[in-house]
């Protein structure tokens, strides 16, 4: 064994309990290189991402609330697992197979992901990947839930895996998302993880490149109006960009979604085929860079433009706008409705898998 692996943990402790009783565990794992991730059953939420800066110390650098009371409360989304549907779907309504679904509004008109009781408020099955299917270099807990036939308004038993990955050979987290349905139904998963690399402050000092030369304009309820070039837009993030440099600009998307919240469509030959590069964010002070590849077609970034200063973090500071950004690889909002989007429908007894990939290094 390398002293490598020796170092690496996977450690447990009762984080809370359910009104109903059930015991909430937080497990960390620490990939013994200074990355280390911790998350509990409710909603699969990631409570720390702990990641060395460039000398050496590991910060958090995703926002998160104090106690499990408050992850039980309204909250944005903070470090959930997001689904049945990830992001918004017009009026909560599509047809599949000639049949109408109505979902729960959660989000004025529209149903955003997955309802007032999303995959990020469900109680998860939480275990630790035994070694030899983790993997040599490479340590895991796994995630289960099932969600019932008619769940939220959707369609289908729709058993749920999904994998947190943390390698002990590089700084790299990994998502991978399993599901299997027993009838036709529509499907989008994705993470919503407020990072900022800094751990603290505001997101506006960081640079962010997007691999994406198109993007999802929005009508004024934030659903996509088709797709457009970035090109001479704020939009525009090819080449890295500070995320403050634009974002006040009287662009009419800017002010719709007060900043950016709006899917990219990346530039890659390959969707659904293996990993490519979705994102770079860099913070120049910490020498934080982190890249996400994904084998998604798209990508929501959001500026944490709705934090309104009205829930605490859990390092004590008032949480508000600009504090934290998403980065939620995905298929496209509002794809059931849309015919010329990627498809998100998943067919009874087809397997459903995709993978995230969060890589951690240092500013050269």
């Amino acid at each position: 064994m390398s002293n490598r692996e020796q170092k690496s943990s996977v450690a447990s402790r009762e984080y809370g309990r359910m009104p109903d009783g059930r015991v909430v565990t937080e497990y960390t794992l620490d990939n013994g290189l200074g990355l280390s991730l911790s998350a509990i059953n409710v909603g699969g939420i990631v409570t720390a991402l702990r990641v060395p800066d460039r000398h050496g110390r590991s910060g958090n650098v995703v926002l998160g609330l104090p106690s499990l009371a408050g992850y039980l409360g309204p909250h944005p989304h903070f470090g959930t697992i997001v689904g049945r549907y990830a992001n918004r779907i017009a009026g909560g309504r599509f047809t599949l197979d000639g049949k109408a679904y109505q979902l729960g509004l959660n989000n004025g008109p529209n149903s955003l992901h997955g309802g007032a009781t999303g995959f990020g408020k469900r109680y998860w099955e939480i275990v630790p990947v035994p070694a030899e299917q983790a993997g040599s270099d490479a340590i895991a807990i796994e995630l289960s839930y099932t969600s019932a036939d008619g769940e939220e308004g959707y369609p289908g038993e729709v058993r749920l895996t999904l994998r947190y990955t943390l390698s002990t050979s590089a700084n790299t987290w990994r998502i991978d998302y399993s599901a299997i349905a027993d009838k036709p139904t529509v499907l989008n998963l994705s993470h919503h993880d407020y990072f900022n690399l800094a751990g603290s402050g505001s997101v506006m000092d960081h640079r962010l490149m997007l691999a994406a030369s198109r993007y999802c304009p929005v009508d004024a309820t934030l659903i996509p109006l088709g797709t457009a070039d970035v090109t001479g837009t704020p939009f525009d993030f090819r080449t890295a960009t500070l995320i403050g440099e634009r974002i006040r600009e009287g662009h009419e998307q800017l002010m719709r979604a007060h900043g950016y919240d709006h899917n990219w469509v990346l530039d890659r030959a390959n969707a659904g085929q293996g990993l490519a590069l979705a994102a770079r964010l860099e913070h120049e002070a910490s020498g934080r860079v982190m890249e996400v590849h994904t084998s998604e077609p798209g990508v929501q970034f959001y500026s944490g433009n709705f934090l309104d200063g009205s829930l605490f973090g859990s390092a004590g500071a008032s949480l508000r706008q600009g504090d934290g950004l998403c980065l939620e690889t995905q298929h496209f909002p509002d794809s059931p409705n849309r015919p010329e989007f990627p498809s998100t429908v998943l067919r009874s007894g087809e397997r459903f898998h995709s993978a995230t990939e969060h890589r951690f290094s240092l500013m050269g």
